[in-house]
């Protein structure tokens, strides 16, 4: 009888990895389901009951091949490690798994689940033909290693900026999840054009890439004191810490005097939440390249409306082409018909159906004599949800049928003051993707990491993304005229999404 199961998603996982990830189709499934446990265990939520049992497709293993239970050890990586293993989970779910048959069931269930879920986050964290070493190396290390003393790395700073004729102090040093702000005082006030001019010198003494350039950053304290300025200098990606996925819930819950549509997609640069209210925005464009965090940053303010709204306050309009990133979410009742949409056809039915809502909400509006649905709701002339409407990728979308345009853009000219705001992603900005039409009524910008700064000047109108570090690292710009800023996005897992279903359902019995 075997000890575990997967699935056929989970199978795929673990042919990629050993093809792609490790280039070979040789070695032993045990290597890839331990990472994936590796992986799980770093997760503080115990995984999901749903991760019990296999389906069609998926495949069954014994303890062997995963814990190497009973196996001497060779030079093929197999190794008895099951007491190791025991004791990890034994420890991390506050039971004893090493008494009586009842322990070795729970024991070969948790076992089951955390591998399960290991393998969830492989997949929506990698794709095949990324570096899957670095990866790991980042999962599974980064925030482990001691961070760079600050002194020695100031002492290089103070040295680089002398070797461009800048003669300064540093004041303070504030440690972000990614970057240190070194706040600086100059000896001669006339030095500031300098420093201004010779940040990528001395991003070269620190040793930094040119696509990790040193920011300068006006100091507050710069208008009562102009010798003060502030550098953020990247630090090393093994000193990165994630911001994880129950601060967006903590925020989310915990808000207060918030607007309804208020959205938390990360942290800004020394790890403080950043927020904005959607409906100011009032549409909103995600665009960042494979691997840029586009997919993670969706989850973020997905998640935000989920965990505040009922679905009395909020309609949930889902597309998906690429039929993957949104799956989760069909169980959740705020979404319309609790139904992904992935068909193209019924993509254009339903951004069809959108306008003829917007027209019948415009209608209803001059009959109760409101400006827009927030006034009416306050005044309680009007009952209505607001509707937000994602659309996964734009570009596939648009690859499929260009006529998905026309509804968009009438959405995004007259939508908004009936409630109803569209967040458009895409992995390929470009003018093709999006038009000069969708860009002039689309002015909410998030910019995740991009390959080009014409790829960066579709986003933003401006130049920058090209030079963003991944994984989450985003320039926002919520809504026009106001100043672009930098932030790291919140780190949203299957796990995050799961314990929000699992608080709306409590909610609405």
């Amino acid at each position: 009888m075997a000890d575990l199961y997967t699935d056929a998603r989970d199978e795929q996982t673990i042919e990629d990895v050993l093809l792609h990830g490790l280039s070979t189709q040789r070695a032993p499934k045990l290597r890839v389901l331990r990472i994936a446990l590796a992986r799980s265990l770093q997760i503080p939520t115990p995984p999901a009951e749903e991760l019990d049992g296999g389906s069609m497709g998926g495949s069954e293993y014994a303890l062997t091949r995963v814990t190497g239970a009973g196996l001497p050890a060779d030079d093929e990586g197999r190794q008895d490690y099951d007491l190791a293993v025991r004791a990890m989970l034994s420890v991390y779910h506050g039971e004893d798994m090493f008494q009586g048959e009842e322990s070795e069931r729970r024991y070969r269930r948790y076992l089951q689940r955390h591998v399960r879920r290991g393998l969830q986050e492989i997949r929506t964290t990698w794709r095949p033909g990324h570096d899957f070493h670095g990866f790991l190396y980042h999962e599974l290390f980064v925030g482990q290693a001691p961070r760079p003393a600050r002194a020695e790395l100031g002492q290089e700073i103070l040295a680089g900026l002398r070797e461009i004729g800048v003669s300064a102090q540093i004041r303070s040093v504030e440690d972000g999840p990614r970057i240190s702000r070194y706040r600086i005082f100059l000896d001669d006030v006339n030095h500031y054009d300098k420093v201004k001019r010779g940040l990528d010198k001395l991003g070269l003494h620190l040793g930094l890439s040119t696509r990790q350039g040193i920011l300068l950053q006006e100091d507050e304290d710069r208008e009562r004191e102009a010798r003060v300025l502030a550098l953020d200098v990247p630090r090393p990606r093994e000193t990165w810490h994630t911001v994880p996925g129950a601060r967006l819930r903590d925020w989310a819950t915990q808000a207060k005097d918030v607007p309804i549509l208020t959205v938390w997609p990360g942290v800004d640069v020394l790890g403080e939440p950043v927020y904005f209210d959607l409906a100011a925005s009032p549409h909103l464009l995600v665009g960042g390249t494979t691997g840029s965090g586009k997919s993670v940053c969706l989850h973020a303010l997905l998640l935000s409306l989920l965990w505040r709204l009922e679905p009395k306050d909020l309609q949930l309009t889902l597309i998906d082409p690429k039929r993957v990133e949104l799956a989760h979410y069909g169980a959740f009742p705020q979404v319309t018909n609790g139904q992904i949409i992935e068909d193209i056809g019924d993509a254009l039915e339903t951004l069809d159906g959108l306008v003829d809502e917007m027209e019948c909400r415009t209608l209803l509006l001059r009959q109760h004599g409101v400006a827009n649905l927030a006034e009416g709701r306050e005044q309680g002339r009007i009952d209505l949800p607001y509707v937000v409407v994602v659309v996964e990728e734009l570009a596939d979308l648009l690859f499929q049928s260009r006529e998905a345009e026309a509804p968009l853009v009438r959405l995004t000219q007259k939508a908004r003051a009936v409630g109803i705001h569209l967040v458009l992603a895409t992995q390929r900005p470009d003018s093709d993707t999006f038009s000069g039409l969708l860009r002039s009524n689309v002015p909410g910008r998030i910019a995740l990491s991009v390959r080009t700064g014409a790829e960066s000047k579709i986003i933003l109108d401006e130049t920058g993304a090209e030079k963003l570090l991944g994984a989450g690292d985003m320039l926002l710009r919520p809504q026009a005229g106001v100043a672009t800023r930098r932030a790291h996005g919140v780190r949203v897992s299957s796990d995050d999404i799961r314990l929000c279903l699992q608080n709306v359902r409590g909610r609405i019995q």
